[in-house]
């Protein structure tokens, strides 16, 4: 499903990967476990090919995205990855409705369609009351089911999540720990990149790989 065969990443001669192989199978949960700055946001932003390898090949789903031009990328992106980001990255001043259907706005959908998968996924994450509501007024924790129901609208079979607890509180991240259970159990393969140690000992985790300085050490 998600290959990274000897996979280098440099920024102005500085590596912030080296030599990773890593792979995926499809359906799995793993977790990227490591302190900021040990490579994890970089094995994410390759593996959804809004990067380039330095050298080395990242092949997903049997495409080398890292050889598609940057408008394959796009389609690539919007057709097969759903991401939840630290910070949420929502449109304070927009409703839930809008933000959601975001990521649908390329595809140029029929209205009746754009609502049915709208509906589908705020009723998936209990959301469905706060359509109209203005993200900015919303709690931490519904700002991040709108986040999770906007990766979810297009149907990705893959979802990147980088440090999704990490503006939550204990009892938020829990919650979260129970969507993303939900998200596996319907078949999605998800890489979740944390420092955050709820994720480390769940027992419907497949794998923790522990990153340093750019390199996998376990």
């Amino acid at each position: 499903m998600i290959k990274l065969n000897n996979i280098t990443k440099t920024y102005k001669d500085i590596k912030a990967v080296e030599d990773i192989n890593l792979h995926i199978k499809e359906g799995e949960l793993v977790i990227l476990k490591g302190q900021s700055g040990s490579g994890k946001s970089t094995i994410l932003s390759l593996i959804a090919a809004l990067s380039k390898p330095t050298s080395g090949e990242v092949i997903v789903d049997e495409k080398r995205v890292s050889k598609l031009p940057d408008d394959f990328a796009s389609l690539f992106r919007r057709d097969s990855i759903g991401f939840i980001f630290q910070k949420y990255n929502l449109i304070p001043n927009l409703s839930v409705k809008d933000n959601i259907l975001t990521p649908l706005l390329p595809s140029n959908l029929p209205e009746s369609e754009a609502r049915e998968k709208l509906q589908s996924v705020m009723k998936k994450f209990d959301i469905s009351h706060k359509e109209n509501e203005i993200v900015k007024n919303l709690s931490g924790g519904e700002q991040q089911r709108v986040a999770i129901a906007r990766s979810m609208i297009n149907s990705p079979k893959i979802i990147i999540a980088d440090e999704p607890t990490a503006n939550l509180d204990a009892k938020l991240s829990l919650e979260f720990i129970k969507i993303l259970e939900e998200l596996k159990n319907m078949g999605k393969t998800i890489v979740v990149a944390t420092h955050d140690p709820l994720f480390f000992d769940l027992d419907f985790i497949d794998k923790v790989v522990e990153m340093k300085n750019g390199k996998i050490i376990s």
